[in-house]
C-alpha cells in the first residue's frame, strides 16, 4: 500500500498502521493520520542526542527507562487492543517508569516524561494536537524544545490540567519532578550544540 492511496480523512486504528509498509513515517492523533516530518535536521538530532544522553546516564541502574524515536507509543482508548487504540505517537524521547506499560511493541499507555523537539514544519501537530493527547492521556512532564528559538518549555500536569513552566532559555537549569534530582543546564544544551 501506498501512503497517496490511504485517505486522511478518514479514520484509523493502530490495527491499520500495523499493517502500513511505507516509507513515510507516520502517527494517529485521535485516528486521524499526521505525516511526520522528513528526517530531521542535524540541529534537531545533536539536541534530541544530548538529552537522551543525559537521561540515559542519569537513569543507569533506575526502574525508569528513555527511548528515543523511532519508538511507539500507543495511548489506549477504551480497550487496549490494537483495533481500538486510535493514536499511536512516536515522541522524539520519553521516559517511562512503569515496566508494565512496555511490550515487545513500544509503550502501551502514558510515558512519564515525553520531550518533543520542534522542527521547521512540525510546530502546529507539536503545540496543538499532541498537548492535548499527552494532557488527556496522563503524561506527567511534556518537555517542549525548539533548537530554533533556543528555548525549553516544562509542561506539568496538576490536577489532569498541563501547568506551563516560564519560557526557559540558556542561563537556566531545567528541574523534573518525575525524576527526583535530575537537571539540565540549558547553556550547556543550547550553547554545546550548534
Amino acid at each position: 500500500m501506498e501512503f497517496a492511496s490511504l485517505d486522511l480523512n478518514s479514520n484509523y486504528t493502530y490495527a491499520d498502521y500495523l499493517k502500513w509498509n511505507f516509507k513515510e513515517r507516520v502517527e494517529l492523533i485521535k485516528g486521524k493520520l499526521f505525516k511526520m516530518s522528513p528526517a530531521p535536521n542535524r540541529l534537531h538530532q545533536d539536541h534530541s542526542g544530548y538529552l537522551f544522553n543525559a537521561l540515559y546516564d542519569y537513569l543507569k541502574g533506575n526502574k525508569c527507562k528513555v527511548y528515543s524515536a523511532p519508538f511507539d507509543v500507543r495511548l489506549p482508548g477504551k480497550t487496549k487492543e490494537d483495533k481500538d487504540i486510535v493514536t499511536v505517537l512516536q515522541p522524539d524521547i520519553c521516559v517511562i517508569c512503569d515496566q508494565a506499560k512496555l511490550d515487545y511493541k513500544g509503550c502501551l499507555g502514558a510515558p512519564d516524561i515525553v520531550v518533543e523537539i520542534l522542527s521547521p514544519g512540525n510546530n502546529v501537530t507539536e503545540l496543538r494536537n499532541k498537548y492535548d493527547v499527552y494532557e488527556q492521556a496522563g503524561v506527567t512532564e511534556y518537555w517542549v524544545v525548539s533548537p530554533q528559538d533556543k528555548t525549553f518549555l516544562v509542561y506539568t500536569l496538576v490536577d489532569n490540567k498541563y501547568q506551563p513552566s516560564r519560557l526557559m532559555v540558556a542561563g537556566d537549569v531545567v528541574n523534573s519532578s518525575v525524576l527526583k534530582g535530575f537537571s539540565i543546564d540549558l547553556a550547556n544544551l543550547f550553547e554545546s550544540v550548534n
